[in-house]
């Protein structure tokens, strides 16, 4: 014996339903094929993919603070595989003796952004007769990604690039570029992984910032970024970097320098 439910079998939806939202579908994803096509809404999709590379895909963190006659920068450090020599890892970069650079996102894509800094400042030394501003640098490596938003047959580098140097007029400048081309002064900012959490540490001690030393603004930036990542590190586990004084001198911190500023904010927190 066979029993048959008395319940209406649900309907289908109309066919033109059906072909609307498939074709609102195809019609959407059709905008990030190319770099130059803006979606209905004004977005740039392949820029949000580029946004979305420069922050997660290396999985680092950076952090620029300025102090009173210095700026730092802090990121995390870590070797992919044991067989590497540590030191030929790291995303603190040189570009002048007076301009140090923090990178975070795709490493080749870094690698180019660098490299293609350094020329530039070698080239307004060279027809100038002086080293660049570091503001005119950041503004020069946000004019070239700005490009690469404009042809279809490029794409952005997925990069975000923390500069920092001393100037001569306004003394030490923190500068951040995104692979978009846009660039802008800070007191403090943050790129990578955790940069939204690591802003909210900083907005919480931007006001002291103006009157810090250098080893205090060290201890800031490690702090925010030991805060933002919950946990404790060793001087092998992080690179930090300073640039500093009149005559803004870039160097970077040995791991016993580092272990030192650890110890001093351990004492802080005891």
């Amino acid at each position: 014996m066979r029993f048959f439910s008395c319940s209406p079998s649900p309907t289908p939806p109309p066919p033109f339903i059906l072909h609307y939202f498939t074709y609102s579908t195809l019609l959407n994803s059709n905008y990030d094929h190319h770099i130059s096509i803006f979606s209905p809404q004004g977005r740039l999709y392949q820029m949000e993919y580029a946004f979305k590379a420069a922050n997660t895909s290396s999985g680092l963190t950076g952090v620029a603070v300025r102090g009173a006659n210095s700026a730092v920068v802090v990121t995390q450090k870590k070797v992919p595989d044991r067989l590497m020599d540590p030191d030929s890892i790291t995303s603190v970069h040189s570009i002048t003796p007076t301009i140090g650079a923090l990178t975070t996102g795709l490493n080749a894509d870094a690698r180019a952004v660098i490299q293609r800094a350094r020329y530039e400042a070698s080239d307004f030394a060279y027809k100038y007769g002086y080293p660049i501003p570091v503001a005119q640098l950041a503004r020069r490596i946000a004019d070239i990604a700005q490009v690469y938003t404009q042809s279809a047959s490029m794409r952005p580098l997925a990069v975000t690039t923390l500069l920092v140097g001393v100037d001569d007029e306004s003394g030490p400048q923190v500068f951040k570029v995104d692979c978009a081309g846009h660039f802008l002064p800070f007191k403090a900012t943050a790129s990578g992984t955790k940069e939204q959490e690591a802003t909210n540490f900083l907005e919480k001690r931007v006001d002291d910032m103006a009157n810090y030393t250098k080893d205090e603004t060290v201890r800031c930036a490690i702090m925010c970024l030991g805060s933002v990542l919950g946990s404790d590190f060793r001087g092998s586990e992080i690179e930090v970097a300073v640039v500093e004084g009149d005559k803004g001198r870039f160097t970077k911190l040995t791991e016993e320098e580092i272990e030192q500023q650890l110890e001093a904010i351990a004492e802080l927190d005891d």
